[in-house]
């Protein structure tokens, strides 16, 4: 069933633990996220980021994305991530989205609370729950490595940006990065724990990927509720397939996208299993 951001993350937090959101820019990501989920009977989030439109169109995938989740046997949100672009939040909106991602962290303070304003506005038209971002991580979602590393997130900027815009959930930057780690991520924890008892709002990791599992309960224990998890997913389904083809000559793309398939939904059940606390 499909539900929104707000009452899926109140979920996590009845539970103190963390779901974990997936993106989707395929039927076979969204096949292996759902199935995972249905087989531990926990809440999931599937999500499309902004930068997948050439991967994936909106118009495309979204109404999949909306219609597999309203036939799921758990809680689903359909989340829109890393928007820069308010227009398009509108287009994810009125296709069905519960809950989207405006990400206006590279800009300044300003002008990324007048625009998540204007984000809160829209979403809540919809019913639709709204996370924002303040700091950058070392690298951005199209993988482009920041200049200066990663940015972290003040606690006492925090506040005044969770009262200043409304939103409800907060993705601070504490050391994590997106896409594969070349080396262990050095996380700052302790600044999740503050923020999270300053706030007094759900916390999202992005960069979610590689973390260890260690670090995932630490996190959650300090107030991580939402976790964004893609990039180990989708090299589990690379992998796959490329053992596969040194194995047998296929002849048929399906074969290929099936064990892709099977080994993201292994992956990302894993996954749910730490962020569930199963």
């Amino acid at each position: 069933m499909i539900i929104n951001l707000i009452d899926i993350l109140k979920l996590a937090e009845e539970k103190h633990c963390a779901v974990g959101a997936f993106n989707t820019p395929n039927l076979e990501c969204i096949n292996a996220v759902l199935t995972a989920a249905e087989k531990l009977n926990v809440p999931v989030i599937i999500s499309h980021a902004e930068l997948h439109e050439e991967v994936s169109p909106l118009d495309v995938i979204g109404p999949v994305m909306v219609e597999a989740a309203k036939r799921a046997k758990v809680p689903v949100c359909v989340h829109l991530d890393h928007c820069e672009h308010l227009d398009y939040m509108a287009r994810a909106l009125a296709i069905g989205f519960t809950g989207v991602m405006y990400d206006g962290s590279i800009l300044s303070y300003e002008e990324n609370v007048a625009n998540t304003i204007k984000a809160v506005a829209m979403a809540r038209k919809y019913k639709a729950g709204v996370e924002a971002e303040i700091g950058t991580l070392a690298a951005r979602e199209n993988g482009e490595q920041s200049t200066s590393g990663p940015i972290y997130t003040s606690p006492e900027l925090a506040v005044s940006f969770c009262k200043d815009t409304g939103i409800d959930a907060l993705a601070p930057s504490f050391g994590t990065a997106h896409g594969i780690y070349k080396s262990k991520p050095i996380l700052d924890l302790a600044r999740v724990k503050t923020i999270a008892e300053l706030t007094k709002i759900p916390l999202v990791m992005h960069g979610g990927s590689g973390v260890s599992c260690d670090d995932y309960r630490t996190g959650i224990k300090y107030g991580l509720r939402k976790i964004n998890y893609y990039s180990y997913m989708s090299k589990a389904g690379t992998t796959a397939v490329k053992e596969l083809l040194s194995k047998q000559d296929i002849t048929f793309f399906h074969d290929l996208a099936l064990a892709a398939e099977k080994a993201m939904e292994t992956d990302a059940e894993k996954a749910m299993r730490v962020f569930a606390g199963l």
